[in-house]
C-alpha cells in the first residue's frame, strides 16, 4: 500500500489511516470469587502437573482487542445506550393527520361561525357575505413581490438548508438482526459452576423438653436419581447453657463452625428433591425409642411429677455429656420436599425450553438438558444474576413433628426408599412413629452480594465485611448428571463414606460400635494431620471423627461423611485409618470408655493415582505391623507374625470414597498423558510407572504418542474439566522439539491431530451449547480468553541434548466454522499470480516440492513429510533479528498452518469442519508473535515468512473448495458451507490487520473467482461471496483499504503528485472528465476500491439475476450495503462535510446499479391501494396486482438507451424478479443517502449531462421514494391493518387502477387522493413480504401492543423526522434537477415529471416543515413555467389544484397559509397567459366537490377561512386590480363557498346515511349542468354506497356516471361500437334516462375545461362500466352484469383488445356459473314504507319514502335506527314510532312531537306483468310498486269475527324505480282497495290451498312440512279454521244477490281445497315411516270428517247464478271486481 503515503494525507489521519497494528494483546486479570484465590498449602515443593493445573486456574487471561474496534461499529451510534437520549435532540415536526383533534380549537379564535340558513339564499350575495364577515390568515408577505426567478429558488434553497438532521441512518431502523452475521459474539468467560441457589436458614430447634443438646445435619437428596446431591451442613441450635455441658469435649469453637445458615445449589431442579434433616444426639444408654420415648410424653411445661422426672433426665444428660461427649446416636429426622418452594413450573419451563434445544423430551428425561445447566450455571457468581429470584419464593417453615430414626434403617439406601415411598403415599407418615418439637427455618433465593459467606474450602466469597457475625456456608453440590464446566479454581476435597460393618460373627462384646476416621501422613499415631473438616461448634479441621453410634447392634450401618482437604502433595504413605472401637455407655470401675476392636486401612495412592471408589475391607484385630500402608489391606503379604482378621481376611468392612478435585483427573487416558508430558519436562529416572506399566525411556517416544492418540478416548466430561490443560499441553508438544535419549522426537502431527480429534468431539456431543455460528462455547471461550503461544522456557532435552527457548506471548479473536475433504495437488497450483490493486506485491510462486509431494494423492510416510522441524535461518525471515536464531526455535502460526496443509483424510475433514477454531488460534498466535517483535525493523510485508504466506494460500484455496463442494449438496452439508465460509470471512478480516493487505486482498480476489469457476447456481454463489464480502466491509479501516480519496476523477496522474496539485485536481477534473463514468461500475473504478467493488458487482449480480431463490440474495445484498452507510453515516470519524463528499462519492456507482433495477423495485404507490387483494388466476388481475413498478415507468425504461437488460416490456409479468417492500425501502434509503452526501455540484453537472429518458427515471426513482418513506405515524397503531381488502375499499382508487393502469401523469395521483393520509392504507402486498419486527415506521398494529406510549411517541418523533428528512432530500434532488437541465433547455416533458413528484408528495401526511419548503418549491416553478403548465399540463394542474386544496382545509395555520399563497399564485398566472383561467376555475371547483364528498375528516371552517384569505390576496394584488381577475376570483370563491354549505348541512347528517345520500343527490343534480362535477358526484355516492356495503347503488351510480360519459361522447364523436347516450343503458336501469345532455345550444362538450377530465374517454366508459360490474356481481345481480358487459364488449372489439375480451368473458361465465348456483337463494332487499309526520322534520313532514334495507332487516331493526337517530336529533322523548299502519290523522297528533310511521311493503305487480317477471331476479329488479294490507272492522278494531273482518290493501308508486343510485325513493302516488269479509276469506282459502298444493308437490318431498300444512287445514282443533270459515260463509245463501258471485267462488275454493287435502293425505301415506302409523289414521279420520262436514255446503248452488245473465250487468260486475283479481295474481305470485 505504498501510494497510501502520497496521498490525501489530512483526510487519512483523520479517519485513522492503518495504524501500525489494529491488535493489541492484553493481559486481565481472572475474576476471583473468593477474597484470595483457592491455593495449595503453603510451604510444599509440588509436582509439575499440580503446578501447571495451579498456574492454569490463576493465570491471567490473553484477549486481543482491535484498537479502532468501537469507531465504525455500524451500532455505535445505535446501540441501546448511547442512542438512548437521540430523540431527545430532535425536533418534534408537526403532522396533519395528529393534530386533527386540536384544530377546531385552534380555529376558534374567529368566534364562532353563522350556520346559514339554506331556505332563502340567493347563493351569490349571501356567501359572499359571509366570506367576508371572516377573518382572513395572514399573507405571506413576498408573495406579491416582483422577485426574478433566480432569487425566488436561491431564497427556497437557504431556507431547506437549514435545520437539517445531519445523519439520515440515526433516523433509521437498524439493519434486521439476522442480517448481521459479522458479528462474532464475544464468548463468555470462563467460571466457576454454580447452580441455581437457595439459602437455607435454621432459626430454632426445640422440643417439648429441653434436656439435652442436640445437633442438625442437612443435606438435599434427589430421589428419582436415588443420589445424595449435596455435602452436610452441620448446625448447632442448642442454647449456651446446653453446649457448655460438652465443653470439656470442644477444645476450640472457631466462627466457620457457628454458621446456622447454608447456600445450596441445584443445577438440575425437580419435583423429586427432598432436604433432609437429620438430628443426633449424645451417646446414652438405651435402644433409639428408648431415649426418645420422653420426648413423645412429656411437656416443660407440666407441674408435679412431670418436673421431677425432668430433672432427673436432666441430670443423666449431664452425665451422659462429661462421660461421652464426644460419641453421638441417631435420634429423629425429618424431610422436607423442595418443589413447594421452587415455582417449578418456571423451572420446568426453562428446563423443557432447554430441551426443546437439545431436541430431548419430557424433563423427567435422563438427559435432562445439560443447556438447562449451562442457563442456570451462567448465572455467574456477580451476585445479581445468581439466582432468579422467581424461581424460588421465599417462605419461612415451621415443622412441629419428627420422625424418630430406626436403629435397623439407618442408610442412605434406605432413607432413599423411605422417601419414595413416603412421596407416593400418605399412610406410609401414619405408620412412623413421630416425636413432637419445633424447627423454624427460612428459605429463599441468595439474594444479591450475600455478604460473609464462606466457600466449601472455607476461603471468603466477595464481599466479605468486617462485622463477624455467624457465616452463611456455601455446601458444595454433587450434581446428578455431568456438569461440562471446565474447571478454573483449585479444588481438592475428598469426601469418606463408611457405610456398613459386619461384626456379627465376632465376640459378645462388640456391640456399641463406633468407628475413629483419620487422615495420616505416616504410621506413627502423631502422623494423623488436621485436614478433616469439623462439625458444628469446633474447631475448623480436625485430627479425627467418629461415627454415631447405634446401640447393642453388631452389624451396624453408617451415614456419616468425612470431608477431606488433599494435600497438595501426595505420598505413598498417605493413608485413611479407620479405628474400630466398642463404646461402654455404663460406667465400670476402672474400665474405660473405649474398647479397640480392630483396624483398617486405605492407601490414598495406587499407582501414583488417587483412590477413588467403593471398597471392602477386612478388618484386622492387632496392632498393624511396619509399612502396612504401602499396601492395600486386601493385598497385604504375609507377615510375621500372622495378622489376625475377622472372618479370616473378609471385606467386613465397607466403605466408599469419592474426590471432588480439580487436580487429579480420574481418568486413565489423561493421567497417563499428563505424567509422560511432566516426565519429558522435568528431570525423572527411568523408568517411570505409570498405572500398571513401567516406561523406559527408550519406549517414552511411542508411549506418548499412544497416549496422545487415545486422548480424545477419555470420557467427555473429564476431558472438558481438564480442557484448558489438555490444549495447552497439546500445543506446547506440537512446536517444542524434544529430544529424548539422545535422538528428536517430533510430536507436532500427533498433537495436531488429537487436537482436531478433540475439537471434532466437542462439537459433536448433543451435551455441548454451541452459539449463533455453530461454534462450541467452551472451545470459543479457550481461543478468546485462556490460549497463548506455547511457553518453552523449559528444559525439554532428555539426557544428553541441548537446550531450548521458545519466547512468544500473545493473543488473538475471531469466529466461523468449517469442513473440507482432502485435496489433490492441483490446490497448490492455484496460487495468485496478480491483482489488480497496483500497490499489492505478487506473490512469490516458490513451489515448494516437498509440499506438492505432501498434497497429492499418493499416501505419504510422515516421518518424512516437511515438519518445519529446523527452520533455516535464512529462509525465516531473516530481518527479524541482527542474531543467529537457535537451530530449534518454532513458530506456532507457521507450524499449525503447516499441520493445516498436509493434513490428510478425516483430519483434513475435520479441520476444514471446524475451521473457525484453527483460524482463530492462527490469528491469535500471530497477533501475539507481532506484539512480541521489533516492529520497526519489519515492515508488514516482511513480518511473516514466504513458507507461511503459502501455506496460507493454500489453505484458503481448499478451503474455498471445499465450500464450493459442500454448499451444492443437501441441507446439512450447506449449512456447513455457509459457516465454512463465514468462518473464512473473518480470518482475511483478521488477516488485513495483521498481514501485508495487497496479499490479504489476493487471497479475496482469488476466492471470488475460485468459487465463480465451481458453482452454477448463481443465487448460491452470490449469496456465499456476499456474506463473506459482508464481513470484509465491517473492518473498521474498510474506508482506508478502499481508498476512498481517490476518486477517479481526482486519481493521481504521476505516481506521487504533490498535495497541491491533488487538492486542486479534484474540482477542476470535473470538466475535464466525463462524469456520468463516476456513476458507474467501470473496471478502473472496481481496481481503485477494491472491496466496494466486489460488493457492488455482487449486488448489480443479484439485481441482474432471475432465478431461483433470488430474493433472499438480493434482500442480502442489499442490507450489506445499507448496512456500510449506515455505519459510515454514525461513525464520528466521517461527521465532517467533506469527508462524507468523498464517502457519497464513493458510493455513486450504487446510483447507477439503483436506476438499472427500477423496474424490480416494489410499487408502494400501487400497494397501498391493492393491500392484500388475493392473486386470482387469471393474467389481468396478476399483471394489476403485480407489485412491479407501474407502466408508464417500463415505458420510460424500454426507450432508455441507458438500459442494460435486453428486454423490458415483459417486465410487469417478472414476478419473481420483484423485490419485497423491506429490501426496496433499504436500497431507497441508500440512494437518498448518497443524494444528500454527495457534492451539490457534482450532482447537478451528472444531470445536466443525462438525457431525458434517464431523467425521467430517475424522477420515477423520486416518486417511488415519496411513497416509500410516507409517515405512517402514531395513529397508524391503531389503524393500518395488513387484512385483505374489504369489498368495500376505496372503490374509486381501484375503478382508476383498472382504467389507467398508470397511463398519464395523474394515475398514480388519483390513486392517493382517495385516501385519507394515514388512515386507511395498509403498509405493503407481498404475500411473501418479511416484516420487518425492528422497523418500528412500519410496524404492524399487533406488533405494538406491548409498546409503552413514551416509545410510541418516541418512535413517532423518530419516524417523522425520518419522513420529513427524506422527503426533503427529493425536494433538493428535484431542484437539482430542475436548476441543471432548465439550464440545458432540455425540458420537454421534465416538468410534468417534477411535478408528478411533488404533487404526488403532496398527497400524503407531510410535516409542516416539509410542505413550508414543497410549497415554495411549487410557487417558483408557478412563475417561472407558468405558461408551460397551463397549456401542456393539464393533467398534473388539475392535481395540483386539488392537493393544494386539500391543505387549504388543513387546521394547522403555517399550512395553510402556504397553500393558499400556493392556490392564489395558480389562479393569477393562470389568468396571466390566457387571460381567463376558466380552467382552474373548473378544476378547483371539481377538486373542491370531489374533496368535500370524500374526506370525512375535512374541516370547511377552515377551508372557508382559506378562500377569505385568497380574497385578500385578490383585493390587495395592485398590479391585476385594472383587470376583470379579482371579480372572476370572487365569483369562483362564492361559488365554492355555496358548494361548502351544502356539505355543512351533509356534516349534520353524517349518521342518517339515507339523508347524507339525498343531499348528495339533490349537489349532483345541481351540477346537471356541469358533466364533470357530476360525475365527481356520482362517484362520491358510489364510495359513500360501497362503505355501507350497498354495492347495487354504488353500482347504479357508477351506471350513471357511464350514461353521462356515452351522452357526451356521442356528441363529440359518432362512432357505431359505442353507445348511443344514455337510452343505450335502459336495460341496466330505467332511471338512466335522467342522465340524457341537456340540449347542445347550453352545453357544448368542446367548450375549454368541459369534459376535460380523464373519464370523457372509451376508456374511462370502459372503466366505469367494469367498476359497476364488479359492485354488481359483489352485489348479486348477476344477470345485470351481463347488460352492462353488453355495452362494453363492442367498444372492446373495436379496440381488437382480446386480453380485455378474454378476460370479461370469463367474468360472465362467473355471473352466469353463480346465477345457476345460487338461484332462489339470492337476496335483494327488504322494502319498508316510512311516513315522516311532524313540523320538526321541515322539509320531511308528510313525505313518504320507500326504504330498501339489507334483505333479512326485520321490522324492529329500523324501526330502532331511525328512533335512535331521530331521538339523538330532536331530544329522545320528542320522537314517537306508530305502531300500526292505518291512516295517520295530523290532527291528533301532538305538534310538538316528530312521528315516524314504519310499514312493511311487498313489490306489488299486475297480472299482465307477471307474465314478463318470471325468475326470482326478474321480481326483485326495477320495481316502483309496493303493496301493504291493514286490516280493519268498520267499529274501529283492527280484528274481529269472520263475518266483520275486512281488510285494506294500499299500492305505492314510487319516484324512480329501484334499486336506483340511493336507498330510500319519494311516494308519489298511493291506491287503495277494500276486501269485503267473504273477499279476504276467498282471499285466506286460496293462500290454504296454495301452501298445500306446494307442500304436495315439493320434490324431493318433505314429510314434516306436508304433515304440518295438512294439520293445519283438516285438524280439528284449527279455530277459525276452514270449518268455521265454511260455515260462516257457506252455511246459507246469501240475502244480497251482489255476493252471488262471492259465494260461488268460496265454494269453488272449498271445492278446491278439499281435493287438495285428499291428494296430500294420500301422499302422507307414503312418506310416514312405521312409527306414524296411527298418527296417519287420526289425520285421515280427521279429512273424512271434514269432507263431510263441508259436503253439503259445497254442493249447495246458487241456481241464480246458472240463469243466462244480461251482458251489460256481467261487464260491470268485472269492472267491479278488478281490485280483486289484481290481488289474486298479486298473492298467487307471492307463494310461487
Amino acid at each position: 500500500m505504498t501510494q497510501l503515503n502520497n496521498l490525501d494525507f489530512d483526510l487519512a489521519q483523520e479517519l485513522g489511516d492503518f495504524p501500525e497494528d489494529d491488535l493489541d494483546v492484553v493481559f486481565t486479570p481472572k475474576e476471583c470469587r473468593t477474597l484470595q484465590p483457592s491455593m495449595p498449602e503453603d510451604g510444599v515443593e509440588l509436582d509439575s502437573h499440580v503446578k501447571d493445573c495451579v498456574q492454569t486456574y490463576i493465570r491471567e487471561w490473553l484477549i486481543v482487542n482491535r484498537k479502532n474496534q468501537g469507531n465504525s461499529d455500524t451500532c455505535s451510534l445505535k446501540s441501546k445506550g448511547s442512542r438512548k437520549d437521540f430523540h431527545k435532540t430532535l425536533q418534534k415536526q408537526t403532522f396533519e393527520s395528529e393534530t386533527s383533534d386540536s384544530g377546531n380549537a385552534t380555529f376558534q379564535v374567529g368566534g364562532p361561525q353563522p350556520v346559514p340558513e339554506e331556505g332563502s339564499r340567493t347563493p351569490q350575495a349571501c356567501s359572499d357575505l359571509e366570506l367576508r364577515s371572516l377573518q382572513p390568515d395572514p399573507r405571506l408577505e413576498p408573495l406579491l413581490r416582483h422577485l426574478s426567478a433566480e432569487e425566488f429558488e436561491r431564497l427556497n434553497e437557504e431556507a431547506r438548508r437549514t435545520n437539517r438532521q445531519p445523519e439520515l441512518f440515526a433516523l433509521y431502523p437498524s439493519v434486521d438482526e439476522e442480517d448481521a452475521v459479522g458479528i462474532r459474539p464475544v464468548p463468555d468467560r470462563p467460571k466457576e459452576h454454580l447452580g441455581n441457589r437457595i439459602l437455607v436458614k435454621l432459626q430454632t430447634l426445640k422440643f417439648d423438653i429441653e434436656i439435652e443438646p442436640l445437633f442438625a445435619c442437612i443435606a438435599l437428596y434427589d430421589i428419582k436419581e436415588r443420589k445424595k446431591i449435596s455435602e452436610n451442613f452441620h448446625c448447632d441450635l442448642n442454647s449456651d447453657s446446653l453446649r457448655g455441658l460438652l465443653r470439656s469435649h470442644t477444645p476450640s469453637i472457631d466462627l466457620s463452625t457457628q454458621a446456622r445458615s447454608a447456600v445450596f445449589s441445584i443445577t438440575y431442579p425437580s419435583s423429586d428433591i427432598y432436604l433432609v434433616i437429620k438430628i443426633e444426639k449424645v451417646l446414652q444408654q438405651g435402644e433409639i425409642g428408648d431415649c426418645a420415648e420422653p420426648y413423645t410424653v412429656l411437656k416443660e411445661s407440666e407441674a408435679g411429677k412431670t418436673k421431677e422426672k425432668i430433672e432427673k433426665l436432666k441430670a443423666q444428660a449431664e452425665s451422659f455429656c462429661q462421660r461421652l461427649g464426644k460419641y453421638r446416636m441417631p435420634f429423629a429426622w425429618i424431610p422436607i420436599c423442595l418443589a413447594n418452594f421452587f415455582n417449578l413450573s418456571t423451572l420446568e419451563r426453562e428446563i423443557q425450553e432447554a430441551e426443546g434445544l437439545n431436541g430431548k423430551g419430557s424433563s423427567s428425561d435422563k438427559k435432562a438438558t445439560l443447556l438447562q445447566a449451562r442457563r442456570l450455571s451462567e448465572r455467574s457468581f456477580n451476585s445479581e444474576d445468581s439466582y432468579p429470584a422467581p424461581n424460588v419464593k421465599p417462605a419461612s417453615l415451621t415443622i412441629s413433628t419428627f420422625f424418630k430414626q430406626e436403629g435397623d434403617r439407618l442408610s442412605d439406601e434406605d432413607l432413599l426408599k423411605f422417601l419414595a415411598d413416603f412421596k407416593r403415599s400418605s399412610s406410609l407418615q401414619r405408620r412412623i412413629k413421630t416425636l413432637p418439637g419445633t424447627l423454624k427455618m427460612e428459605i429463599s433465593p441468595v439474594p444479591e452480594n450475600i455478604g460473609y459467606c464462606l466457600t466449601p474450602e472455607l476461603l471468603p466469597v466477595k464481599p466479605f465485611p468486617e462485622n463477624r457475625n455467624r457465616p452463611h456456608k456455601e455446601i458444595l453440590e454433587f450434581p446428578i448428571k455431568e456438569v461440562y464446566v471446565p474447571h478454573t479454581i483449585y479444588r481438592n476435597l475428598l469426601y469418606v463414606y463408611p457405610q456398613r460393618l459386619n461384626f456379627a460373627n465376632r465376640l459378645a462384646s462388640a456391640r456399641n460400635i463406633t468407628i475413629k476416621i483419620q487422615f495420616m501422613c505416616g504410621e506413627d499415631p502423631s502422623c494423623a494431620i488436621p485436614v478433616i473438616f469439623g462439625k458444628s461448634s469446633g474447631p475448623e479441621f480436625v485430627q479425627e471423627i467418629y461415627t454415631a453410634i447405634t446401640y447393642h447392634n453388631k452389624s451396624p450401618d453408617f451415614y456419616e461423611e468425612v470431608k477431606i482437604k488433599l494435600p497438595a502433595k501426595l505420598t505413598e504413605k498417605h493413608h485413611l485409618l479407620f479405628t474400630f472401637y466398642h463404646i461402654s455407655c455404663q460406667p465400670k470401675q476402672g474400665a474405660s470408655v473405649e474398647t479397640l476392636i480392630g483396624y483398617s486401612w486405605l492407601p490414598i495412592l495406587l499407582n501414583d493415582r488417587l483412590q477413588t471408589g467403593h471398597y471392602s475391607l477386612p478388618v484386622a484385630l492387632d496392632k498393624l505391623p511396619l509399612h502396612y500402608s504401602i499396601h492395600s489391606p486386601e493385598k497385604i503379604p504375609s507377615q510375621t507374625p500372622p495378622i489376625k482378621w475377622v472372618e479370616g481376611h473378609k471385606g467386613v468392612f465397607i466403605v466408599e470414597v469419592q474426590a471432588v478435585s480439580s487436580v487429579h483427573t480420574q481418568d486413565n487416558h489423561l493421567e497417563k498423558f499428563f505424567t509422560l508430558c511432566h516426565s519429558l519436562e522435568s528431570q525423572v529416572t527411568f523408568p517411570i510407572r505409570v498405572m500398571d506399566q513401567k516406561i523406559t525411556e527408550t519406549s517414552l517416544e511411542h508411549e506418548l504418542k499412544l497416549s496422545i492418540i487415545c486422548l480424545n478416548s477419555s470420557r467427555l466430561e473429564p476431558l472438558v474439566l481438564f480442557l484448558h490443560l489438555v490444549l495447552d499441553k497439546l500445543f506446547q508438544l506440537a512446536v517444542q522439539p524434544m529430544v529424548i535419549a539422545g535422538q528428536t522426537a517430533n510430536f507436532s502431527q500427533f498433537a495436531f491431530e488429537s487436537v482436531v480429534a478433540i475439537v471434532n468431539s466437542l462439537h459433536n456431543s448433543k451435551e455441548l451449547s454451541k452459539d449463533q455460528h455453530g461454534r462450541n462455547c467452551l472451545l470459543a471461550s479457550y481461543v478468546y480468553y485462556v490460549f497463548r503461544l506455547p511457553d518453552a522456557q523449559r528444559e525439554v532435552v532428555k539426557p544428553g541434548g541441548g537446550s531450548s527457548t521458545i519466547s512468544t506471548e500473545s493473543r488473538y479473536y475471531t469466529f466461523g466454522r468449517t469442513s473440507a475433504v482432502s485435496v489433490g495437488n492441483k490446490l497448490l497450483q492455484s496460487r495468485v499470480k496478480s491483482c489488480s490493486n497496483p500497490d499489492i506485491t505478487v506473490t512469490q510462486a516458490a513451489t515448494d516440492e516437498e509440499v506438492k509431494s505432501i498434497m497429492s494423492s499418493k499416501p505419504v510416510d510422515h516421518s518424512s513429510s516437511r515438519m518445519s522441524y529446523y527452520v533455516e535461518g535464512t529462509n525465516d525471515m531473516s530481518g527479524l533479528c541482527p542474531s543467529a536464531r537457535s537451530s530449534n526455535k518454532k513458530h506456532f502460526h507457521e507450524e499449525l498452518a503447516l499441520q493445516m496443509v498436509v493434513s490428510t483424510g478425516m483430519v483434513r475433514e475435520s479441520v476444514f469442519k471446524y475451521a473457525w477454531f484453527f483460524f482463530e488460534l492462527l490469528v491469535k498466535s500471530m497477533a501475539q508473535y507481532v506484539h512480541n517483535m521489533d516492529k520497526r525493523n519489519n515492515p508488514r510485508r516482511s513480518r511473516f515468512s514466504d513458507r507461511f504466506k503459502d501455506d496460507i494460500t493454500t489453505i484458503v484455496s481448499v478451503i474455498t473448495s471445499e465450500i464450493a463442494a459442500l454448499v451444492v449438496k443437501p441441507p446439512k452439508e450447506s449449512d456447513q458451507a455457509e459457516k465454512i465460509n463465514i468462518s473464512l470471512a473473518f480470518f482475511l478480516y483478521d488477516l488485513l490487520s495483521l498481514m501485508d493487505r495487497g496479499f490479504v486482498f489476493n487471497l479475496i480476489k482469488h476466492y471470488c473467482n475460485q468459487l465463480s469457476n465451481k458453482l452454477n447456481s448463481l443465487s448460491t454463489l452470490i449469496s456465499m461471496r456476499l456474506e463473506f464480502l459482508k464481513i470484509l466491509c465491517s473492518h473498521e479501516h474498510y474506508l482506508n483499504l478502499n481508498l476512498f480519496f481517490m476518486t477517479p476523477a481526482s486519481a493521481p496522474a504521476s505516481p506521487s503528485p504533490s498535495l497541491s496539485s491533488q487538492n486542486s485536481s479534484s474540482c477542476s477534473s470535473f470538466q475535464d472528465q466525463k462524469i456520468t463514468s463516476m456513476f458507474d461500475l467501470s473496471a478502473e473504478y472496481r481496481q481503485q476500491h477494491f472491496l466496494t467493488g466486489l460488493l457492488f458487482t455482487e449486488l448489480a449480480a443479484a439485481l441482474d439475476a432471475d432465478c431461483e431463490g433470488i430474493s433472499k440474495v438480493q434482500r442480502k445484498a442489499v442490507s450489506a450495503i445499507l448496512s456500510l452507510l449506515s455505519s459510515h453515516d454514525l461513525d464520528p470519524r466521517c461527521s465532517k462535510k467533506e469527508v462524507k463528499i468523498k464517502i457519497a462519492a464513493l458510493y455513486l456507482p450504487l446510483v447507477g446499479i439503483i436506476l438499472d433495477s427500477l423496474p424490480q423495485l416494489h410499487d408502494f404507490t400501487i400497494s397501498d391501494i391493492r393491500s392484500g387483494k388475493g392473486r386470482t388466476g387469471n393474467p389481468e388481475e396478476e399483471q394489476e396486482s403485480s407489485s412491479g413498478i407501474n407502466q408508464n415507468v417500463a415505458i420510460a425504461i424500454a426507450g432508455s438507451q441507458f438500459n442494460i437488460r435486453n428486454s423490458v416490456m415483459p417486465l410487469p409479468y417478472r414476478q419473481n424478479a420483484t423485490l419485497g417492500p423491506d429490501t426496496t425501502r433499504n436500497l431507497l434509503i441508500c440512494f437518498l443517502w448518497i443524494m444528500k452526501n454527495a457534492d451539490q455540484k457534482l450532482i447537478q453537472k451528472w444531470v445536466a449531462d443525462l438525457p431525458s429518458m434517464q431523467l425521467n427515471r430517475i424522477l420515477d426513482l423520486l416518486f417511488l421514494c415519496v411513497s416509500c418513506f410516507e409517515y405512517k405515524g402514531k395513529q397508524s397503531s391503531d389503524k393500518v391493518s395488513t387484512q385483505a381488502l374489504q369489498k368495500s375499499r376505496d372503490v374509486k382508487a381501484r375503478l382508476e387502477e383498472a382504467l389507467l393502469r398508470g397511463e398519464g401523469a395523474r394515475g398514480e395521483m388519483m390513486k392517493r387522493c382517495r385516501i385519507p393520509a394515514g388512515n386507511d392504507r395498509s403498509a405493503g402486498v407481498n404475500e411473501n413480504l418479511r416484516w420487518r419486527k425492528e422497523q418500528t415506521q412500519w410496524r404492524q398494529a399487533n406488533d405494538r401492543q406491548d409498546k409503552t406510549k413514551a416509545e410510541l411517541d418516541q418512535e413517532a418523533l423518530i419516524s417523522g423526522n425520518l419522513a420529513t428528512e427524506a422527503n426533503l432530500i427529493i425536494l433538493d434532488m428535484q431542484e437539482n434537477i430542475i436548476q441543471a437541465s432548465f439550464a440545458a433547455e432540455c425540458r420537454d416533458n421534465l416538468l410534468g415529471g417534477v411535478l408528478k413528484v411533488l404533487v404526488n408528495s403532496l398527497g400524503y401526511d407531510q410535516s409542516t416543515t416539509y410542505l413550508t419548503h414543497c410549497f415554495a418549491t411549487l410557487r417558483a416553478l408557478i412563475a417561472k413555467f407558468g405558461d408551460l403548465l397551463f397549456e401542456e399540463e393539464v393533467e398534473q394542474c388539475a392535481d395540483l389544484c386539488q392537493r393544494v386544496l386539500h391543505h387549504c382545509s388543513s387546521s394547522i395555520d403555517i399550512t395553510r397559509t402556504q397553500a393558499c399563497a400556493t392556490l392564489y399564485l395558480l389562479m393569477r398566472y393562470s389568468f396571466s397567459s390566457t387571460s381567463n383561467f376558466s380552467r382552474v376555475k373548473m378544476q378547483v371547483t371539481m377538486s373542491l366537490a370531489s374533496l368535500v364528498g370524500k374526506s370525512p375528516e375535512f374541516n370547511e371552517e377552515f377551508l372557508r377561512r382559506s378562500l377569505r384569505t385568497i380574497l385578500a390576496y385578490a383585493e390587495e394584488d395592485t398590479d391585476m386590480q385594472a383587470t376583470p381577475f379579482p371579480i372572476q376570483v370572487e365569483e369562483l370563491l362564492c361559488n365554492l363557498n355555496s358548494i361548502l354549505s351544502d356539505t355543512v348541512k351533509m356534516r349534520e347528517f353524517q349518521e342518517d346515511p339515507e339523508m347524507l345520500m339525498d343531499l348528495m343527490y339533490r349537489i349532483a343534480k345541481g351540477y346537471q349542468t356541469s358533466p364533470d362535477l357530476r360525475l365527481t358526484w356520482l362517484q362520491n355516492m358510489a364510495e359513500k354506497h360501497t362503505k355501507r356495503k350497498c354495492y347495487t347503488e354504488a353500482a347504479m351510480c357508477l351506471v350513471h356516471a357511464a350514461a353521462l360519459v356515452a351522452e357526451y361522447l356521442s356528441m363529440l364523436e359518432d362512432r357505431n361500437y359505442l353507445p348511443v347516450g344514455s337510452v343505450s343503458f335502459q336495460n341496466i336501469s330505467s332511471n338512466v334516462l335522467e342522465e340524457s345532455a341537456v340540449s347542445d345550444d347550453v352545453l357544448s362538450p368542446d367548450e375549454d375545461g368541459i369534459c376535460s377530465g380523464r373519464y370523457f374517454s372509451e376508456s374511462g366508459l370502459v372503466g366505469l362500466l367494469e367498476q359497476a360490474a364488479e359492485l354488481f356481481s359483489t352485489g348479486g345481480l348477476y344477470e345485470t352484469v351481463n347488460e352492462v358487459y353488453k355495452i362494453v364488449i363492442p367498444i372492446l372489439e373495436a379496440h381488437r383488445d382480446f386480453r380485455k375480451l378474454t378476460l370479461t368473458h370469463s367474468k360472465l361465465q362467473k355471473a352466469f356459473d353463480s346465477i345457476i348456483n345460487k338461484g332462489q337463494k339470492r337476496m335483494f332487499g327488504t322494502y319498508f314504507r316510512v311516513g315522516f309526520y311532524g313540523s320538526k322534520f321541515g322539509d320531511l313532514d308528510e313525505q313518504e319514502f320507500v326504504y330498501k334495507e339489507p334483505t333479512i332487516t326485520k321490522l324492529p331493526e329500523i324501526s330502532h335506527r331511525l328512533e335512535g337517530f331521530y331521538g339523538q336529533c330532536f331530544g329522545e322523548d320528542a320522537v314517537e314510532v306508530i305502531k300500526d299502519s292505518a291512516p295517520v290523522d295530523k290532527s291528533k297528533l301532538d305538534p310538538n312531537k316528530a312521528y315516524i310511521q314504519i310499514t312493511f311493503v311487498e313489490p306489488y305487480f299486475d297480472e299482465y306483468e307477471m307474465k314478463d317477471r318470471v325468475t326470482y331476479f326478474e321480481k326483485n329488479f326495477n320495481i316502483s310498486r309496493f303493496m301493504y294490507t291493514t286490516p280493519f272492522t268498520m267499529d274501529g278494531r283492527p280484528r274481529g269475527e269472520l263475518s266483520e273482518q275486512y281488510k285494506r290493501n294500499t299500492i305505492l308508486t314510487t319516484m324512480h324505480a329501484f334499486p336506483y343510485i340511493k336507498t330510500r325513493i319519494n311516494v308519489i302516488q298511493r291506491e287503495e282497495f277494500i276486501l269485503t269479509p267473504i273477499e279476504v276469506a276467498i282471499e285466506d282459502m286460496r293462500k290454504k290451498t296454495r301452501e298445500l298444493t306446494a307442500a304436495t308437490n315439493q320434490e324431493p318431498p318433505d314429510a314434516k312440512m306436508l304433515q304440518m300444512v295438512l294439520q293445519g287445514s283438516v285438524g280439528a282443533t284449527v279455530n277459525q279454521g276452514p270449518l268455521e270459515v265454511a260455515q260462516v260463509f257457506l252455511a246459507e245463501i246469501p240475502a244480497d244477490p251482489k255476493l252471488y258471485r262471492h259465494h260461488n267462488k268460496l265454494r269453488l275454493c272449498f271445492k278446491e281445497f278439499i281435493m287438495r287435502c285428499g291428494e296430500a293425505v294420500e301422499k302422507n301415506k307414503h312418506l310416514i315411516t312405521a312409527d306414524q302409523r296411527e298418527y296417519h289414521q287420526e289425520l285421515k279420520r280427521n279429512y273424512i270428517r271434514l269432507k263431510e262436514n263441508l259436503r253439503p255446503m259445497i254442493e249447495r248452488r246458487i241456481p241464480e247464478l246458472y240463469k243466462p245473465v244480461v251482458k251489460v250487468q256481467s261487464i260491470r260486475e268485472s269492472f267491479r271486481n278488478h281490485s280483486f283479481r289484481k290481488y289474486d295474481t298479486q298473492t298467487s305470485s307471492q307463494s310461487t
